[in-house]
């Protein structure tokens, strides 16, 4: 920023206001969205313990992997909706 002139330097904005709307919507989606893929995998996770008839800890290791997918899921899924529906503004 030194070699920056006045003219080229990025003046500090006034933050908008949030946006409640969305924020609520959001929030609200993220719960639904996340308890439906999280449930979803997990439930993944045991049916195939089960179908493969894998040992007790083996099958509660594929349930907690199919958790961790459906958590990496629902942060696409906020940021993905964070992109459409800026918070701000």
């Amino acid at each position: 920023m030194a070699n920056q002139t006045p003219s080229t330097a990025r003046a500090p904005t006034a933050a908008k206001p949030l946006n409640w709307d969305t924020l609520i919507t959001l929030v609200g989606a993220a719960i639904l969205v996340g308890t439906e893929l999280i449930g979803v995998a997990w439930a993944a996770g045991w049916a195939l313990g089960g179908i493969l008839q894998l040992p007790r800890i083996l099958s509660v290791g594929v349930e907690i992997l199919g958790g961790i997918v459906g958590l990496v899921l629902v942060y696409y899924f906020v940021r993905a909706a964070l992109r459409h529906e800026p918070l701000r503004g």
